[in-house]
């Protein structure tokens, strides 16, 4: 469930994260007072987005995300009658009181399928931010070296909406947000930490929808070039539209379709095949060569990734030249 609009500026975009716990059987009702909430937020001024998430934690508890151009227009929003209403209108559906993170800056995230995304919010001791910088720095590098990591991202508070520190970061999957979690290694990092804060909150979001190619929070590097994404396409494109030949063209034909409607037809489902199915596979197995983070400086992983796509096309050609009796 989603809300989405196409205004402001991603530099000064600036994003509340909230946490709630729905009460068992009041799922349905939830829903429709968060679509509520949604349209509610659309019509304030510098709005730009809304997403809702299921919860990656705890059984029933959901993740809203809310954008907004600027850190004005989000308190507006945050501080306005409307959206306390809101809130009191809610409070039955809810097991206590929803918990907030304000962000300034960032960008918007559409994390690729079976991504899960912590964000941590830390108390740090008044005078330790420095020495709390220091052990973020050192935590992220560790982190980088996990399995899955997909990049990070650090939120300052924000005088007078949001004391805490936050730190947002994803994995490729919810198995490796949960090793890193619970290693021996975070444990060390956060026994040292806990000198520069007093308390520290971890919520992690789950979604299901994504992009092709959706690597644009790694530290190091946005998408992969675009000679890779182009390989990349070809690799998952050309079997769909193979398969889509010998089984819907065939059909379509039998039918008589215009092939002006049969085109259109065939477009739209190569283009879900790719989006829902063979693009998150191929982003998936080829992580490795296409994440720009793992990749750096890896000649080996550049040569290894490149001859297994290239292989993943010879293979594909002699296959469907023996499905079709043409292969010379």
């Amino acid at each position: 469930m989603s809300a989405r609009a196409s205004r402001g500026s991603a530099a000064d975009n600036a994003t509340v994260v909230t946490s709630q716990k729905v009460r068992e059987g009041r799922t349905d009702e939830y829903q429709r007072w968060q679509d509520k909430t949604n349209q509610a937020a659309r019509e304030f001024e510098g709005f730009v987005g809304a997403e809702v998430y299921p919860g990656a934690g705890e059984e029933n508890e959901w993740v809203a995300v809310f954008r907004f151009s600027g850190m004005e227009q989000l308190t507006a929003w945050l501080d306005s009658n409307r959206r306390q209403a809101l809130l009191d209108e809610a409070r039955e559906l809810f097991e206590g009181l929803p918990t907030q993170e304000v962000l300034r800056g960032g960008s918007p995230a559409q994390p690729a399928p079976d991504v899960v995304t912590a964000v941590i919010s830390h108390e740090v001791k008044p005078g330790s931010e420095q020495q709390f910088l220091a052990w973020q720095e050192k935590t992220l590098k560790a982190q980088e070296k996990a399995p899955g990591f997909m990049g990070s991202e650090m939120f300052k508070p924000v005088e007078g909406v949001q004391e805490h520190w936050v730190v947002v970061f994803r994995f490729d999957s919810r198995e490796h947000l949960d090793d890193w979690l619970d290693s021996d290694v975070r444990a060390k990092l956060l026994n040292e930490g806990s000198k520069y804060f007093t308390s520290y909150d971890v919520r992690k979001v789950g979604s299901a929808f994504s992009g092709w190619f959706q690597f644009d929070h790694d530290k190091r590097g946005n998408a992969p070039p675009n000679w890779k994404q182009a390989m990349s396409v070809v690799l998952a494109l050309y079997p769909t539209v193979m398969v889509l030949n010998l089984t819907v063209g065939v059909g379509l034909e039998k039918l008589t379709i215009r092939e002006y409607i049969g085109l259109f037809l065939s477009n739209v489902l190569s283009v879900s095949a790719l989006t829902w199915l063979l693009m998150p596979i191929v982003n998936k197995v080829f992580a490795f060569w296409l994440v720009p983070s793992r990749v750096a400086g890896n000649r080996r992983a550049q040569v290894l990734g490149l001859a297994l796509v290239v292989l993943c096309y010879v293979v594909a050609i002699a296959v469907f030249g023996l499905i079709t009796h043409q292969i010379w």
